[in-house]
């Protein structure tokens, strides 16, 4: 049996674009990861792609996950210089139809099809079937989607919920919160949980400590902090994983998620068992009246390498 017609999918990032091609009913494959910063634009990185697939491997039909507001044909990039046109792409490419929908939403579509060594779970808790489900990640920026029960099927919401006020929870939050307020007039819960957000909050806890020391990057923040060697990077990333825990129980809160909350992103998957030992979880349940509540959801952190890929490949086949 031949195989059937190739899909060209995307998860276009604000750090980094993945491809893949997806045959139907089939799994990504040919996954290849570019940085975003290496090409001047979104064609300049399919144009790439699709070079080393050779003549006999053309794809006829796109789909992509953008890390921006899907309101129409274009969509520009929250933390990217891209635009991206779905009939610009159709009209270059020839493709029968291009798909286009937010990176979250992707990754959310992907979580009924995970596997279990593809999710570690964090806590305690157990999901109720056919509940709402949230999903949350730190990466270039801060996603959140969910998903919805239709009676028939799971169906993703579209959500700019990283662009929130992030709310202090005790006198030391208040203290870094009123510090980054000075420069920015409203801290949104990106501006601390994403890379960039990891870097300014160690030179936030520095400063809020009357301590003396360089900036350093997410990644020797991260590192110095798995292995011991800095108790201020250990404090960061401590407070770093609170914060998501508040994060996260508001929008298990707001979605009604019983089914769960999902962490995605490039940062949380990278701190390791690190993570297991913070503060995230036990502040996910500090909800007073509401902490038997979130007890009771479960949370876990992806681990799949490309879940957003994964999505793409469901809503091909559900789409047609």
């Amino acid at each position: 049996m031949s195989p059937g017609p190739l899909a060209l999918v995307a998860d276009v990032g604000g750090t980094n674009v993945r491809f893949a091609v997806v045959e139907p009913g089939g799994q990504p494959k040919r996954v290849v990861n570019f940085k975003c910063s290496e090409y001047p634009d979104f064609f300049a990185a399919v144009d790439a792609y699709v070079g080393r697939l050779g003549s006999r491997t053309r794809p006829t039909s796109a789909a992509f996950a953008v890390a921006g507001p899907v309101l129409g044909d274009r969509v520009r990039l929250t933390n990217s210089p891209w635009t991206i046109s779905a009939r610009a792409v159709e009209r270059r490419y020839g493709f029968t139809d291009v798909h286009m929908i937010n990176d979250f939403s992707a990754i959310a579509l992907a979580i009924p099809r995970l596997r279990p060594t593809d999710r570690r779970k964090i806590g305690g808790g157990r999901s109720v079937q056919h509940a709402a489900i949230g999903v949350i990640g730190p990466g270039t920026g801060l996603g959140v989607s969910g998903l919805v029960w239709t009676g028939s099927r799971y169906v993703p919401l579209a959500s700019e919920g990283g662009k929130v006020t992030l709310p202090p929870f005790d006198a030391f939050e208040t203290e870094v919160v009123e510090v980054i307020r000075r420069q920015h007039t409203h801290v949104s819960a990106e501006r601390l949980l994403s890379g960039a957000g990891l870097a300014l909050l160690y030179r936030t806890i520095v400063e809020v400590k009357g301590l003396s020391a360089r900036p350093l990057s997410p990644q020797t923040i991260s590192s110095r902090a798995r292995a011991g060697r800095c108790p201020v990077c250990l404090t960061t990333v401590n407070t770093f994983c609170a914060m998501m825990g508040t994060v996260a129980a508001d929008l298990g809160l707001t979605l009604g998620a019983l089914g769960g909350v999902f962490i995605a992103g490039g940062i949380v998957p990278k701190f390791g068992p690190l993570f297991q030992r913070s503060p995230f979880r036990r502040r996910f349940e500090s909800k007073g009246r509401f902490s038997s509540y979130l007890a009771a959801i479960p949370t876990w952190v992806i681990t799949h390498r490309n879940p957003g890929l994964l999505g793409l490949a469901y809503l091909i086949d559900t789409r047609g």
